[in-house]
């Protein structure tokens, strides 16, 4: 991590002035006035939440924009993690929520209301074929806790054994127990203590892992062959869960694979649940990424994208799997004024045609990440993306190794140039803006990480 983001830091260091139309840095960073607010969530708040992240103090956003109260603006590649898909702040989402305030209903536990009816059925019928309902939540930690719950009861009612669920290395699926148990970080889960005997993981088929002679379908095949050997029966597998891709690196899995995990469950009676919480409502250029693969979901677990940046999830399934918990309620499900921002967001993005914007601009997005990669690539390893969402992988000392030192750097590079980036702590430059960005912004936010990685490495080469 680089230096001034240490919280005994807290110095502002000056950099250049940057004026362009949808760029402004018009002070130090941080801005000498930003140190007190720094200094008093270090004092109330855990370490994590004011240093994970630059010391950006978010005033105000708007579209693709983000302002602190200085002057300063940045051009948004982070849509604050894949939440603002539809930008921030668009004025249809404010004036759901806001008619929904002069309503005066704000809570309403879980007896019904009209907009929760409206959500549920708005987000029915923008999911694939064979969704029949909807539940709300809150988190994406959630939906994929509900999802495990969801698969097991489901599998006890075809045999009392059949519990388990097989997730992949390397994947997150949420920051509470059963979430981390089934994400495949060994690191994030060490506080767990004694894990879930029912939770098994497979290797994620990264491309430098091939040996250049299976597909992905025979990746999977081998794995699952590998993982049976030690002793795991397939008739008590419930189901996998899987994202659509790694968000750290925008990886994809192969398409055959995808299809070969489908084709196994079916002949097993598993089912299969994608984790879409950073992936959905447009991202790839599909409102599900999941679509890319062109294979059924039996679960789909939804957040962040789906109500434009107030709390809300949702888990989309079949009736017949939905209805078999009595116990599917919660405090905030289908909270009145999340659901009005919930069923707005459904709408913009269907009427705005957002999804097909994202895969629109998706070609110009690579051809110019490629660009780059040719420029530098001793260090540009890999460029991984569909849509509006794009990874950026720089090779450290082997295959499989990525440097997080230069990808920290070049993160803050960027944002005292005037772009936000989120630093991901793995070696990786993601780009994930809203996807209403116009495209000069877009391809202005690109050339700034261009020009970053550039005086970043420059600076590395000098003696």
């Amino acid at each position: 991590m680089a230096d001034n983001l240490n919280p005994a830091r807290l110095t502002p260091v000056a950099v250049p002035r940057v004026e362009t139309s949808h760029r402004r840095i018009v002070t130090p960073q941080p801005p000498p006035q930003a140190i007190p607010l720094l200094e008093e969530l270090s004092r109330y708040e855990p370490t994590s939440m004011t240093w994970d992240q630059l010391p950006v103090v978010w005033d105000h956003a708007e579209g693709h924009s983000v302002f602190d109260a200085w002057g300063n603006r940045w051009i948004d590649f982070t849509s604050g993690i894949f939440v603002t898909n539809t930008g921030h702040a668009h004025p249809r989402v404010l004036a759901a929520m806001r008619a929904q305030l002069d309503g005066k209903l704000v809570h309403s536990y879980y007896f019904p209301t009209a907009v929760r009816a409206k959500l549920c059925r708005l987000l029915v019928e923008a999911a694939p074929a064979g969704i029949e309902k909807a539940f709300l939540l809150t988190t994406g930690s959630e939906t994929t806790e509900c999802a495990l719950k969801l698969c097991r009861l489901r599998g006890q009612k075809i045999s009392k054994t059949k519990l388990k669920m097989i997730a992949w290395t390397n994947s997150f699926h949420g920051k509470t127990m059963g979430a981390q148990t089934m994400a495949g970080r060994a690191g994030a889960k060490a506080w767990i203590g004694t894990l879930d005997p029912n939770i098994h993981h497979l290797p994620f088929p990264y491309p430098w892992d091939a040996d250049g002679k299976l597909t992905g379908a025979e990746r999977f095949e081998r794995d699952m062959k590998a993982l049976l050997a030690s002793g795991i029966k397939a008739e008590d597998v419930a189901g996998f869960i899987m994202e659509p891709y790694q968000g750290w690196a925008a990886l994809f899995y192969p398409k055959d694979y995808v299809e070969a995990v489908r084709r196994w469950a079916d002949r097993h009676q598993a089912l299969l649940c994608f984790d879409e919480v950073q992936s959905g409502f447009g991202r790839t250029g599909k409102m599900f990424a999941h679509e890319h693969f062109g294979v059924k979901a039996d679960i789909i677990c939804c957040g962040k994208g789906i109500s434009s940046g107030v709390p809300l999830s949702a888990v989309l399934s079949r009736a017949e799997i939905l209805d078999v918990d009595p116990s599917l309620n919660s405090t905030h499900s289908g909270n009145p004024l999340c659901a009005a921002a919930g069923a707005a967001t459904l709408e913009v993005l269907k009427d705005e045609r957002l999804a097909e914007r994202a895969a629109g601009l998706a070609p110009k997005v690579r051809e110019r990440l490629e660009r780059i990669q040719k420029r530098f690539p001793e260090k540009v390893g890999h460029v991984f993306g569909h849509g509006l969402l794009w990874g950026l992988l720089l090779t450290g000392g082997k295959p499989g190794e990525w440097d997080v030192n230069l990808s920290d750097r070049v993160t803050e590079a960027a944002v005292n140039k005037g772009l936000l980036l989120i630093r991901t702590g793995v070696g990786s430059i993601k780009l994930g803006p809203p996807l209403t960005i116009a495209e000069d912004a877009l391809m202005e936010g690109i050339d700034v990480i261009e020009e970053a990685l550039a005086e970043c490495l420059a600076t590395a080469a000098r003696p």
